[in-house]
């Protein structure tokens, strides 16, 4: 097993999370949970992180995170409104200070000239009602493979929400 690094995009969000006294909770698409996973890597995570769903259909989108129908079927599931409302419905189920979501196509199927493979929306919402969404374009990194996609799209959720944190 190899050692952990301190310096890992994971490490720095527990750590800001525990300064600044906040919980976050996490609701995943297309990394399936491994936000959640690399949370839960870090020493002293359960202090600050209780909730983590893996929402990849929409029913479970539409069921647990109450995301509208009509959003995705006007939008789709990956979209800038979608993964709003993904937050925003984490918020409420779990009451954490800052929820974080992804939504994408990581591949190798899947894409399309409008929505390409690599495509992935990121966004927070606070339990005050601040909120921000990002859109990632991960085709072009080295090596654009599934693992690759979803890990890249993991680390920028992360650093997204970090960026957020640290105005605070």
């Amino acid at each position: 097993m190899s050692e952990y690094k301190k310096d890992k995009t994971e490490y720095e969000l527990v750590h800001l999370l525990l300064e600044k006294k906040m919980t976050v909770a996490t609701c995943e698409s297309c990394t399936g949970g491994l936000i959640s996973k690399r949370i839960t890597n870090v020493p002293g995570a359960s202090s600050v992180f209780g909730y983590g769903v893996c929402t990849y259909a929409n029913e479970a989108k539409i069921k647990l995170l109450s995301v509208r129908e009509q959003t995705l079927i006007k939008h789709g599931a990956v979209s800038e409104q979608t993964a709003l409302e993904m937050a925003k419905g984490m918020i409420s189920l779990s009451n954490a200070d800052i929820a974080i979501s992804t939504t994408g196509i990581a591949g190798p199927g899947g894409g399309s000239l409008e929505k390409p493979v690599g495509l992935v929306y990121t966004a927070y919402y606070t339990k005050d009602g601040k909120c921000g969404c990002k859109k990632l374009l991960l085709g072009d990194i080295d090596d654009p493979c599934r693992e690759n996609i979803r890990y890249a799209a993991s680390d920028e959720a992360m650093k997204f929400a970090i960026e957020y944190i640290r105005r605070l």
